[in-house]
């Protein structure tokens, strides 16, 4: 069930809806060519012993199938050792359903209901629900046995689970792949269950039988799961490197599960997945999960590298999600309200500054956590009148801010910012160790947030959360870029990863979009691109390298 191609042969024998497609053992070129063809396009190109997104591109037209099959038989080599591909019909709008089963060794087999996996990008998923929303219980009855069928037609052992493509229109399923292990989204079953899924594998591994019949199975509540990664969301999902240089998660309870590998200090990096935990919550019905899942992913604070938790929280309040009007396509539909632009209000740029004043006054060698008095204290320190306002550099995004402070006996500042209009604020500061927990009072609106600085960096976490900024010191010693003396028209890594191939050779004469490089990061192959029509000037980095993001991989003329 692990192969694909095997085991779409196997459910169509079993009476199991399968997609149409090219699932033979021919994998030359011609005949891949000729199935697709007859598939018609767009088609969905698959490794046979794929999973997790690995190995799988979308062929749009004709002319994409051949670069689209080259890359992901390579993908495929290098995470599963097999270049096998299969062939389908690709659904333009389906929605990924998929259902929990477990069977034993005495012929026993139960299904556990199912669970969304609906949205995703790069052909992963992003966030999982279970039970799938808007299906009727004789919908789900329907593909629960299915699912069973599918785990008793091989004689299956264990935990399973049975992947459906569900046509978001007319609701018809066809059997897609079997994941022949627990999967990452298994907590989800479990807390609509009330079961223990790795504590009924070790006893069935043991020889026991299932611990329940189908008719003990009762779901109960809704359950959401979001994963989180670094990586880049508005930079096409780049998964990232780095120091989790401050971590702080949600308290767990009865409807709030984080499973993590990580702890703060260590490092992200670039020779595993980019998954940092999942976040799993229940609650009675769907409305009150999703509320709790919001709530709990503004206390998922993670400072040092870039995270997908802002892009979550945003999917979690898009009116769409919230509807359940989801498919796999969503991220793509709704691009421009998940991603739209935003304009960081002055009161960030004010909190940082404060924040950044109030980091300062800490006395050397003491942790956050002992209160020191001082004149920029808000909650303990005075002086007599307003100081002369200080400046203080702070740089979001792209946009550099200069902001000016000066303090007062009373507990309050006059700010302003970029030379705009003076404004009153109050601060109250409760240090802890590696953050300062801060209210700010400006012209009425009160605000509270936890601000969090290593180095020149600067993070601010509140309801909707983090703004990420950057502390500009004076520079007295001006280094020359590493950038330096290379034409801008270069190909540069979009992250840290290994250089798997050249395509071109210095002296080659290339066209805008032409393939020149192909990029080994988190697992994932990426292929590099000519921006513009050139020729190759030089080539710094051998195939095989270790190359850190923005190195500059290729120069033209």
């Amino acid at each position: 069930m692990g192969i694909k191609s095997t085991s779409k042969h196997i459910m169509s024998a079993a009476g199991v809806p399968i997609i149409n497609g090219y699932h033979g053992e021919d994998q030359s070129d011609e005949r891949l060519l000729k199935e697709a063809q007859q598939i018609g396009f767009p088609l969905m190109i698959k490794a046979v012993r794929g999973g997790g997104g690995k190995g799988m591109r979308i062929a749009e037209t004709e002319a994409d199938f051949m670069p689209m099959l080259q890359s992901a038989r390579t993908e495929s080599e290098k995470a599963f050792g097999d270049s096998a591909m299969l062939l389908e019909r690709y659904v333009r709008s389906p929605r990924h359903v998929e259902v929990q089963v477990f069977a034993d060794h005495y012929g026993n087999a139960v299904y556990l209901y199912e669970r969304d996996c609906s949205v995703q990008r790069r052909h992963q998923k992003i966030i999982e629900e279970a039970p799938a929303p808007g299906l009727s219980e004789e919908l789900r009855k329907q593909l629960g046995e299915a699912a069973v069928r599918a785990a008793k037609a091989v004689n299956y052992v264990g935990a399973g689970t049975v992947e459906f493509i569900l046509d978001k229109e007319d609701l018809s399923f066809h059997f897609m792949e079997m994941n022949t292990r627990l999967q990452v989204e298994h907590p989800i079953t479990e807390m609509i269950t009330g079961t223990d899924l790795v504590e009924w594998q070790i006893k069935v591994a043991a020889g026991e039988r299932l611990p329940v019949t189908q008719e003990d199975i009762v779901k109960r509540g809704h359950a959401f799961e979001a994963r989180i990664y670094a990586e880049d969301p508005a930079g096409g999902f780049l998964p990232g490197a780095g120091p989790l240089d401050y971590l702080s998660t949600p308290e767990p309870s009865n409807t709030t599960r984080v499973e993590t590998g990580v702890r703060q200090g260590d490092e992200v990096s670039i020779h595993y997945d980019p998954m940092i935990a999942k976040l799993v919550v229940w609650g009675e019905n769907r409305a009150s999960s999703l509320q709790l899942l919001i709530e709990q992913l503004t206390n998922y604070q993670i400072a040092g590298l870039q995270t997908n938790i802002n892009f979550l929280i945003d999917l979690a309040r898009h009116e769409h999600f919230q509807a359940a009007d989801v498919h796999t396509g969503f991220i793509e539909q709704h691009m421009d309200t998940l991603f739209p632009k935003k304009v960081i209000p002055s009161e960030k740029v004010i909190q940082m500054a404060l924040a950044t004043l109030l980091n300062e006054r800490v006395q050397p060698g003491a942790s956050l956590g002992t209160k020191t008095c001082t004149p920029f204290d808000g909650e303990y320190g005075f002086r007599p009148n307003y100081s002369v306002a200080r400046p203080i550099k702070i740089k979001i995004g792209d946009v550099e801010h200069t902001v000016e402070v000066s303090t007062s006996n009373d507990s309050s500042y006059l700010v302003r910012v970029d030379a705009g209009e003076w404004q009153k604020v109050t601060v109250r500061r409760k240090p802890y160790t590696n953050r300062l927990l801060l209210e700010t009072n400006i012209e009425g609106h009160v605000s509270c947030f936890n601000a969090v600085i290593s180095g020149e960096n600067i993070a601010l976490f509140d309801e909707n959360g983090m703004v990420g900024g950057e502390i500009v010191q004076p520079r007295f010693l001006v280094t020359e870029s590493s950038m330096g003396g290379v034409d801008a028209s270069s190909v540069t890594a979009p992250m840290p990863g290994v250089l798997d191939k050249l395509l071109v050779k210095p002296g080659d004469t290339v066209k805008v979009g032409t393939p020149v490089a192909v990029l080994i990061a988190m697992k994932m192959e990426h292929v590099l691109k000519a921006a513009k029509d050139g020729v190759v000037k030089a080539i710094p980095n051998a195939e095989g390298s270790n190359v850190r993001k923005g190195a500059i991989l290729i120069s033209f003329e």
